[in-house]
């Protein structure tokens, strides 16, 4: 049974979608229809990360193609406080910026798998739940890592 559960993150209201074995998309939002927090391995993950502890990712709906697999994995290997181009993670994955950029804008799991650590050569670049949380993320993680 999918469930959508609250997260009250420091930046805002975080909903989730929790089947009971896997997280299946994360929305940086305030959708006052998801219940309230739970005590499961999602929140446990968004608590860590927002106290700046390091934990392995709950387990995560599969990505729906080689491609997002491949995309995952380039974005999960860039460390907390950093940032890639498009063009950087589009040359280390070989494929195009553009398609880099489409794909990280279906991302259903930002936070989890950081999408919001990729941004343009001259600037922050887009992000699928807006350049308010991708601005808030970044300042968030940047200004704890330079703390620690």
């Amino acid at each position: 049974m999918r469930m959508f559960y609250r997260f009250d993150s420091p930046l805002g209201p975080i909903a989730y979608d929790w089947n009971g074995e896997l997280c299946v998309r994360l929305e940086l939002t305030a959708d006052t229809k998801a219940l309230s927090c739970s005590d499961d391995p999602v929140a446990q993950w968004l608590h860590d990360y927002f106290t700046g502890q390091a934990t392995e990712l709950p387990p995560l709906a599969k990505p729906a193609t080689p491609f997002q697999q491949k995309m995952r994995a380039g974005l999960l290997a860039i460390p907390f406080g950093e940032v890639r181009t498009y063009g950087q993670l589009a040359g280390q994955l070989n494929t195009a910026p553009r398609a880099m950029g489409q794909a990280l804008g279906a991302n259903p799991l930002p936070i989890l798998i950081p999408c919001h650590r990729v941004v343009a050569a001259d600037g922050l670049g887009g992000f699928g739940c807006g350049l308010a949380w991708k601005k808030k993320l970044l300042d968030f993680e940047y200004g704890f890592s330079a703390q620690h």
